[in-house]
């Protein structure tokens, strides 16, 4: 009887971890379910060559973790502090930053995604920030604006204990992190995004944008749709609360592309193979260029969606990344 039941459980956890999704973590609800491991997992029989990136401190690049950028004292789930992981160059000096997001459907991944790029990225003369925000079991859409925008205005409003150009602060992302990263860094002053994360008066603004596989525009057949053609609720679907046909009006509204103009600053967009994360951007970058502000494209052919995260792909999105910083913030 003893070793039926513990066959029962065994056979029970393996069935959880294979299929990790809600959990419970310092009384938050979490979905664990996208991870490098589990990115790669997915990938590997198509991308054998495929290997997840470590995390490597350079050499004259200082790390300060689980830095408090906000404290929010009455969340649905009571009071809540939000982190980032900071990395800087030791040698004294005003450092353009960047703003890293991580992806996951709004639902699932956290800042120690994007550290490894983060950390590279500090050794080429830049602080950089890896954020936390809250994820969908959390809070849904426009929350993580609030709290991205939050941070924002920590690092500017510390930009001298941080060794930080406060002029010159980037936001990137990937994935939904990079459709995060287009919406904050487009939508510069427009109040019903700022939240009330601290630092009421200092701006959000950024200098420059990268958007890694972030889509720009919700209003279109692959991500409108999803949810009329399966009964499993979209990750889109999951953060609104709602699928496109019934609150049309908050997936427009979470589309950068309406919110680019004459003060968008530059853009970079770095890409997979795979066209439908590129919704939006032929469209935005004709925008970009009716307005003459600066923009680059790159595609990394045969490369899946989370390219940023394995090796072949990641040197060359750091080179890209640290080109394009050095041209329009240096």
């Amino acid at each position: 009887m003893k070793r039926i039941s513990l066959f029962v459980l065994v056979f029970c956890l393996i069935g959880l971890v294979a299929n990790a999704q809600l959990v419970t973590i310092d009384g938050i609800p979490r979905d664990t379910s996208f991870t490098p491991y589990m990115a790669w997992l997915k990938i590997k029989k198509e991308f054998p060559q495929a290997q997840i990136v470590k995390p490597i401190l350079p050499e004259g690049v200082l790390a300060e973790k689980d830095i408090v950028y906000a404290t929010l004292p009455e969340t649905a789930y009571g009071k809540r502090d939000l982190h980032l992981d900071l990395f800087r160059p030791e040698k004294p000096g005003k450092y353009p930053a960047l703003i890293h997001i991580f992806g996951g459907g709004w639902r699932s991944g956290n800042k120690s995604m994007q550290v490894p790029m983060a950390q590279q990225i500090a050794a080429k003369g830049y602080v950089t920030a890896s954020v936390e925000y809250r994820l969908s079991p959390e809070a849904l859409y426009p929350v993580a604006v609030h709290d991205i925008k939050a941070a924002i205005r920590f690092l500017r409003a510390n930009a001298k204990q941080y060794n930080i150009d406060p002029n010159k602060i980037a936001i990137t992302g990937s994935s939904a992190g990079g459709q995060l990263a287009a919406l904050v860094g487009a939508t510069s002053g427009v109040e019903k995004f700022e939240g009330n994360g601290g630092n009421p008066g200092v701006s959000s603004a950024v200098q420059a944008i990268i958007d890694m596989d972030g889509v720009l525009d919700f209003d279109t057949p692959d991500e409108k749709g999803k949810d009329e053609e399966t009964a499993k609720r979209s990750a889109g679907a999951l953060w609104f609360g709602a699928t496109f046909r019934e609150a049309p009006e908050k997936w427009k509204e979470a589309s950068s592309i309406h919110y680019i103009g004459k003060n968008t600053p530059p853009m970079l967009f770095i890409n997979s193979a795979l066209p439908r994360f590129h919704y939006g951007r032929d469209s935005v970058i004709a925008i970009l260029d009716k307005h003459k502000i600066y923009s680059e494209v790159h595609t990394i052919e045969n490369t899946p969606h989370p390219f940023w995260l394995f090796h072949p792909w990641f040197e060359p999105t750091v080179k890209y990344m640290v080109d394009f910083l050095d041209k329009v913030l240096k």
